[in-house]
């Protein structure tokens, strides 16, 4: 496919593709869980993609890929899918054991134009997919209660668009948005699944490791 180089033609896309976004429970198998993250190379000219894939619920990996991509579209804050996922989905076309759900770091429909990468990937590949970010994109929120899986609504323009997850005491918060084929509950609902002794769930941990080091953690047990 042709991917845009230009915010004009990013934002027609987007708006385009945001109406084929499912944010409702979907029935899907739930065998395999892969963590998807991006790294560059090259002076940002190069996209290195990751995509580890864990049994769940268990959290073991099961197959991994990775694959480099030009970066052709400039880093701009609300247009990371054009800038990554082209190497993405050359790596999620190279597995030999295909994911489940995708949980990328990044957002889903916590956007502005409700097309962030996990939905933007969810929709292209059919793959219900769900966004955990580190950082706000856009939204306002409630204090998080500070205890494991302590949750506050994620509110822009008077939508509820994701959760604000605890995944720790005493650490930040996540950003948790459904990005296709899962509802708000169950997107938070299953990061917290993935969690295990970090701010981060396991396929983020793995994932970025893989895209940043080249290599696989080994398993960490559950708190």
């Amino acid at each position: 496919m042709e991917w845009p180089t230009t915010t004009h033609e990013g934002v027609a896309i987007q708006e385009q593709l945001r109406g084929r976004v499912i944010v409702a429970d979907e029935d899907f198998p739930l065998r395999t869980v892969a963590g998807v993250d991006a790294g560059f190379e090259q002076d940002g000219t190069v996209a290195r993609a990751a995509v580890v894939v864990l049994s769940f619920p268990d959290l073991a990996p099961v197959a991994h890929a990775l694959a480099r991509s030009p970066a052709l579209f400039p880093y701009i804050p609300g247009f990371l899918s054009f800038r990554e996922a082209p190497a993405i989905l050359e790596a999620l076309a190279m597995l030999d054991i295909p994911p489940d759900l995708l949980i990328c770091d990044g957002q889903g429909i916590a956007h502005p134009r409700r097309l962030g990468i996990a939905s933007h990937l969810g929709v292209l590949t059919g793959i219900p997919a769900i966004g955990c970010a580190k950082a706000l994109l856009i939204g306002r929120h409630d204090l998080v209660p500070d205890e494991r899986g302590g949750r506050a609504a994620l509110i822009h323009r008077g939508e509820q668009i994701g959760y604000v997850l605890r995944t720790r005491p005493g650490v930040k918060p996540v950003y948790v948005s459904p990005g296709h084929r899962v509802s708000l509950d169950r997107a938070a609902n299953l990061v917290m699944s993935c969690i295990t002794r970090y701010r981060l769930p396991e396929t983020t941990r793995y994932a970025h490791n893989l895209a940043s080091h080249g290599t696989i953690p080994q398993p960490r047990k559950r708190p």
